[in-house]
Formats: structure tokens, C-alpha cells, sequence
């Protein structure tokens, strides 16, 4: 059975609508890249994932419809990192992992020695060992998107759905993390990804699906999907696509395809 399924899957938000008729299945144990422009409905279909976006069709977890599950069955399921969070409290980075094992206790349960010591073992996976105790408005941005990773972790959702995480990180903790998310995925979890760059997408996710306007426009392994016709028809720009002598897909953007 599907990890998740959509099917004619609807969204409309201030009237306005966001997707329309997505049809996809997300398989236990891969790491699938969602890409597509700008407001082609990628967070939003992360968010309706997530239970927070009401919608018309069929969303399915597990077999089960995600709008017929409890808040806090859904948050043991699933650990969603947003691109960027404002916090309403300066937390220290250790209260804020914490959080991440809310849905796994109870009402006014303390934290014990084993909640600690998953929270050390989280931070250490996202290189900030030795950061718990350090404010999180006292971090760079890329400390910061690392301890919502590391919250996340702590979760030990079997569904990660990461929108853009490697926005704020630099390149060897860009490398190091989805390194990580491959073991996680390796281990039986699941994760989809939203990415802005196409070529890392390509290169670390078994699978794509690729929104634009709403609708999508194309679903399969990333050989199959990042081809020059697709980039053209959805990002409007000449693209030459290569390929390394490593296999790794390479994209040469020229000009867009409006341009005279």
C-alpha cells in the first residue's frame, strides 16, 4: 500500500484555486523531490499533507483519509520542516528539539533522561553538538534550519516533508543532510521534498513530480522527468541537459523561452 495517495486531489484557498486534479502515489521507503515554479502549489500540497489545508478529493495516509485523522496521530506520522518559521518565544535549541516529541507524550509528562539523550543524538546528526543550551535567535539562519531538522528527527516520523531545507544551509551541510535523509529513507522512511534546485533534485531523489499552474505535469524517475521539453513547457527557459561522465544530470539554462 501507498505511504500516501492523492487522487483528484483539489485545493482552493481565498477563492482562488491552488491545485487542481492531482493524481499521485508516494511509496513507503523513498525520497520523492517536488519541483516546479513558484506558486505552482508545492508548499501547498505539503501543508495539505500535513492536515492543516482543507481539500476536495482524495488524500490518503496510510489508507486512511488524512482529513479522518487526529492531530496528534498525524503528528507521530508525520514531521513537516517549513522553508521558514517565525518564532513567537526565544527558545534555547534544546527546548525547541524537544518539541518534537511532543506527540509521543503524554499531558504534562516530564522530560526524561532518554528524551534528552534522543535530543543529543538529533543535534549531533545535524552537526550542533553542543548547541542546546545556545538561544535560537542567537543562530545564522542555517544553525537555525539545522535544529528544525534536528526537531524534526527527534519526531521520528516515518513521513518527513521538508519544504526547500537546504534553502539556508551551505553546501557541505546541504551535502551532509540529504546524505542523511538517504540513510533515514534507507531505513524504511519516507520523505518528499520540495526543491528549488533541479539538479540536486535530480541527483538524491528516486522519484520527481513536477507541479505547475496547479496541475501535474509530469511524475517518474528524475531520468524520465528532467528532460529538456519538460523544463521548456514548465520553466519557460532553453535548457541543454548532459550528463557527467559520473551519470550526474547536468542543466545549461539559456534564454527564456520569450525572450526575441
Amino acid at each position: 500500500m501507498p505511504l500516501v495517495m492523492a487522487d483528484h486531489l483539489h485545493i482552493t484557498l481565498s477563492r482562488k484555486p491552488i491545485l487542481r486534479a492531482v493524481t499521485f502515489a508516494l511509496q513507503p521507503g523513498t525520497l520523492v523531490g517536488l519541483i516546479g515554479p513558484n506558486g505552482s502549489g508545492k508548499t501547498t500540497l505539503l501543508r495539505a499533507i500535513s492536515g492543516l489545508v482543507q481539500y476536495k478529493g482524495s488524500l490518503k495516509l496510510r489508507g486512511t483519509e488524512v482529513r479522518a485523522w487526529k492531530a496528534r496521530a498525524l503528528a507521530r506520522e508525520i514531521a513537516f520542516v517549513r522553508q521558514s518559521v517565525q518564532l513567537l518565544f526565544d527558545f534555547t535549541v534544546q527546548e525547541l528539539v524537544l518539541l518534537g516529541l511532543s506527540p509521543h507524550k503524554k499531558l504534562l509528562e516530564s522530560t526524561s533522561s532518554d528524551d534528552r539523550a534522543r535530543v543529543e543524538r538529533a543535534l549531533a546528526q545535524v552537526d550542533l553538538a553542543g548547541f542546546g543550551a545556545r538561544s535560537m535567535l542567537s543562530l545564522s539562519g542555517g544553525e537555525r534550519q539545522r535544529a528544525y531538522l534536528a526537531q524534526a528527527l527527534a519526531q521520528d516520523a516515518q513521513l518527513l516533508l521538508l519544504d526547500e531545507p537546504t534553502t539556508h544551509l551551505d553546501v557541505h551541510h546541504q551535502h551532509g543532510f540529504l546524505q542523511l535523509i538517504l540513510g533515514l529513507v534507507a531505513a524504511g522512511r519516507s520523505a518528499l521534498a520540495v526543491f528549488h534546485d533541479i539538479e540536486m533534485a535530480a541527483h538524491f531523489c528516486t522519484h520527481l513530480l513536477v507541479l505547475d499552474g496547479g496541475r501535474l505535469i509530469a511524475v517518474g524517475k528524475p531520468d524520465e522527468v528532467v528532460t529538456e521539453s519538460v523544463l521548456a513547457s514548465v520553466f519557460r527557459m532553453r535548457t541543454q541537459i548532459t550528463y557527467n561522465h559520473g551519470g550526474t544530470l547536468r542543466i545549461a539554462f539559456g534564454l527564456p523561452l520569450d525572450s526575441t
